[in-house]
């Protein structure tokens, strides 16, 4: 990394998504979602057509304010990443069947929204990642991707097209914004999907951000796809490119082996298994983001706290117990995801899930109440 590049990239980014506010998650914010079939932000607009508009514009409105970004700056928190999907322009992105008749859905308005979160974000001192959430025709069948069940961005020319035309044109319109720090080019592509389509897409969606974002003023991030870093190994590499930056993902709440485990084998994976994945990838010289990750865990957790060893029933864990697990959890990540160049929680809100809410989890305790290094002695 050059000199220039230090002057800007050489802090370590803590930070947090704000997710569930211009790409919709029913599990984020069920209320908007109540009475509806609705599963994603394309069934949501379908289903509702023009009626949509009062409530989604709604909710950008007062799901994510000002205040928001004062209390993170406040708290420490020097950066957010902000969840865009393809619509976030208006009307020319390229049809899908799951739009039915209506060839273009989505409610318009967001990029105004976006707008005033760079203000925001200028206004309290934050660095702003802009992230390609759902891509055309989504990129992996989840409801963050736009549609649920379905993935098919890779399937057509026209949406691979469509989502570097989008990422040019957001670094079109935010290149001279002095909180722009990176723009991820595509968010959690699909494990399956061919990692030699994904490199090419990578590299084009390079190109045409850099022609509006120099190396030295705006990173270029791409998520490895669920597959090994080691698969990157000199992509994007120096002399060449510059300023590119590898996104990853962790959790222990998806799979049946993490599921299984109690509070100690979480912990574990978090300080030793995770730990060590890091020093790998750090030692390969690949730069890093730990994009997302959270307090998550699934609930039997709270099941195997203790054993009785007479008879052998796995014990639960009270009030005190679960906030200790927690702030234990988050510790043992935190320790861990400071080797990387940033991180970022997921998410700052949500209505019912406080594991997966920050700002929930810093008023709980679980989570430190700074995230800088004033007023902090530890040996005072």
């Amino acid at each position: 990394m050059t000199k220039k590049l230090d002057a800007k990239f050489g802090k370590k980014l803590r930070g947090v998504n704000l997710g569930g506010w211009l790409v919709l998650e029913k599990w984020m914010t069920p209320s908007l979602f109540e009475g509806l079939q609705a599963t994603d932000e394309t069934s949501y607009c379908v289903e509702l057509g023009k009626s949509a508009e009062e409530p989604l514009k709604n909710h950008w409105n007062t799901f994510i304010t000002s205040e928001d970004f004062a209390w993170l700056a406040q708290t420490g928190i020097n950066a957010v990443r902000i969840p865009v999907g393809h619509w976030i322009f208006g009307p020319d992105y390229p049809y899908h069947p799951a739009y039915g008749t209506d060839t273009h859905p989505f409610v318009e308005g967001g990029i105004d929204i976006l707008d005033r979160a760079f203000d925001w974000a200028e206004r309290y001192g934050l660095s702003v990642v802009l992230d390609l959430h759902a891509a055309p025709g989504c990129q992996n069948g989840f409801d963050n991707g736009g549609i649920l069940n379905i993935c098919e961005w890779h399937t057509k020319e026209e949406y691979i097209n469509y989502a570097v035309f989008l990422l040019e044109r957001l670094a079109k319109r935010y290149h001279n914004r002095p909180s722009l720090h990176a723009i991820e080019v595509l968010n959690e592509p699909r494990w399956d999907i061919d990692t030699s389509l994904l490199k090419k897409y990578t590299t084009d969606a390079y190109q045409h951000i850099r022609n509006y974002c120099r190396a030295e003023d705006v990173a270029v991030i791409f998520h490895d796809g669920f597959r090994p870093f080691r698969e990157y190994s000199d992509f994007l590499s120096e002399p060449t490119f510059h300023n590119v930056i590898m996104d990853i993902h962790r959790y222990q709440c998806f799979v049946q082996t993490d599921i299984d485990l109690d509070i100690y084998g979480h912990i574990r994976n978090a300080v030793v298994e995770w730990k060590n994945e890091a020093d790998d990838i750090i030692e390969n010289g690949h730069s890093t983001y730990l994009g997302e990750w959270s307090l998550g865990l699934h609930l039997k957790f709270v099941e195997q706290w203790t054993e009785d060893p007479s008879q052998r029933t796995l014990g639960v864990m009270d009030n005190f117990q679960k906030s200790l697990a927690y702030r234990a959890y988050a510790a043992g990540q935190l320790m861990t995801f400071e080797k990387y160049s940033g991180w970022f929680f997921w998410s700052y809100k949500t209505e019912s899930a406080p594991e997966w809410c920050f700002r929930e989890c810093v008023n709980r305790g679980w989570l430190p109440d700074k995230f800088d290094n004033d007023n902090i002695d530890i040996f005072s």
